[in-house]
Formats: structure tokens, sequence, C-alpha cells
């Protein structure tokens, strides 16, 4: 499998990501916590975003290094959750108020998506 983040794997649609906050559930390790929810749809996969706080992080160049990071990471382990039967909206929040390192984010989105691949093997 390709470790890419295609433009078919980017969560873009305004009414899906409404959805996923109004029915979503969430995964949290700080300074990353998780929304996500099931979607209805014949093909399966993943489709994640990013975002970071305008309230934390007042310049853009901030909140965007902060995303390529989430991106980032996400793209190097999605292989955690993409084997998946089901199809997936996500999306990665940053709680923190410092600018992370690569390090941090990587070993903290590990664990929320192994945390998230074991809930979703004792769901079906």
């Amino acid at each position: 499998m390709k470790a890419t983040l295609n433009k078919n794997e980017r969560l873009k649609s305004k009414k899906e990501i409404e959805l996923l906050f109004s029915e979503g559930k969430s995964i949290s390790k700080y300074p990353i916590r998780l929304v996500y929810k099931k979607t209805e749809g014949e093909k399966k996969g993943v489709k994640a975003a990013v975002s970071v706080s305008k309230r934390n992080f007042k310049t853009a160049v901030d909140r965007n290094h902060i995303k390529r990071l989430l991106r980032e990471s996400y793209r190097k382990n999605k292989y955690i959750v993409t084997n998946s039967t089901f199809q997936f909206s996500f999306m990665f929040l940053y709680a923190g108020k410092e600018i992370p390192d690569y390090k941090t984010v990587e070993s903290k989105m590990k664990k929320i998506l192994q945390q998230l691949n074991s809930l979703e093997i004792k769901s079906k």
C-alpha cells in the first residue's frame, strides 16, 4: 500500500464535516483529538481532515506548520486503519497551546489510530 494522501482521501465536504461533528465519536490523546464517524457508502476507506485552532495559534504560519505535521504523521501511519471493512470520516484536531515537534505528533497519532483500530475490532 502506498503511503500517500490523495485527493479522494481528503475530507472536504461541508455536509460530511457537519455530520461528523454532530453524530461522530471522539478519541483523545493530548494534544491530538480524533473525531470519527462510520459513513455510508460502497467504497471502503478513510477520508481525513486536520484542523488547528485560530484561538491558540494566531499566525497562519504556525497553524499551517502544525497541520503539515498532522497530515504527515497520519499519512505515514494510516496503514493501521485503512484495511478496515468500513468507510470512515476522520477529523484530527490539535488541542495543544504550543508548537509540537514531529516525534510527539507521530507517537500520539499512532496511539490514537491503534486505539481506534481496537475499538473497531471490538464493534464487529
